[in-house]
């Protein structure tokens, strides 16, 4: 199995296929809840397969589950090498889904959680999130990028992304502090994002699709995937890596065989016709 690496804020080299630990609480926001023994044993044989990006928040939770206490029950001492991601900025709703922000002076105290429930001095990588469920909000987001950037300064904080923004929010972003990393929607059948994952590879900013596998089951994907002998959701991950380098896939699962057939879609090389019967 090979798992290219990207050098993350140019200073941790990560591997580019990576684990999302959202699904370990529960499925879904509405659940049904997960199994903790069963979510321990994936975070450990992903680390075993050789995953060093873990991708996280203090809010993926679900009853008396919680995806940075798996993480630090899992895996804590954590092994030289392994990045944590988290994310900080929306104010739940009764249901514990994103539904407003947060103001900049409520940020402090989530970093302060994560810091607390991962159980480090440092936050490897902090994304701003910003908006609810639906896509990237209007508004500035100058203020709260500010204070995360001021708690990067403290030290409680290595490098800094933003989250389900527009290319104009990256830009505010940018004129504040250094940013290592856009996590938004993306996958093979949701390109709105296809100019901003340009513009992040020409300057070197890892871009992190969230919901990697958005539309599957995909005809174009699954047609690939007969002639590789593969699944069609290998096909659209295997796509992701190969549609720029600046992108590190996140694919999250609470099963043992679905994180197995995830890591091996790094070994696919789609060829030159898979790639135009996928769209480019």
């Amino acid at each position: 199995m090979r798992n290219e690496h990207w050098n993350l804020g140019g200073d941790l080299q990560i591997t580019r296929m990576g684990f999302g630990a959202m699904r370990l609480p529960a499925k879904s926001w509405d659940g049904p809840a997960g199994d903790r023994d069963t979510a321990l044993a994936v975070l450990r044989r992903a680390v075993e397969l050789g995953v060093t990006h873990i991708d996280t928040a203090a809010f993926y939770t679900y009853g008396d589950l919680a995806a940075n206490e798996l993480i630090r029950q899992a895996l804590h001492p954590y092994p030289e090498g392994l990045v944590i991601a988290t994310k900080v900025g929306p104010r739940l709703d009764e249901r514990g889904r994103p539904s407003g922000e947060q103001t900049a002076g409520e940020l402090r105290a989530s970093v302060e959680r994560n810091l607390r429930e991962l159980g480090v001095d440092r936050l490897d990588l902090v994304y701003l999130r910003v908006g609810g469920l639906g896509g990237p909000p209007a508004g500035s987001i100058a203020d709260r990028f500010a204070a995360l950037a001021a708690l990067r300064d403290e030290g409680l904080i290595r490098h800094l992304g933003v989250s389900n923004v527009s290319a104009a929010h990256l830009a505010e972003a940018r004129a504040i502090a250094p940013v290592a990393a856009v996590q938004n929607r993306y996958a093979l059948t949701a390109r709105e994002d296809d100019p901003l994952v340009d513009e992040c590879t020409r300057a070197g900013i890892a871009y992190v699709p969230f919901f990697p596998l958005w539309g599957l089951p995909d005809e174009r994907a699954a047609k690939v995937a007969a002639r590789h002998g593969a699944t069609a959701a290998q096909i659209m991950l295997a796509w992701l890596l190969a549609r720029s380098p600046a992108i590190l896939a996140i694919p999250g699962t609470s099963s043992l065989r679905h994180l197995e057939e995830n890591m091996a879609a790094t070994r696919i090389r789609l060829t030159a016709e898979d790639l135009a019967e996928l769209g480019g």
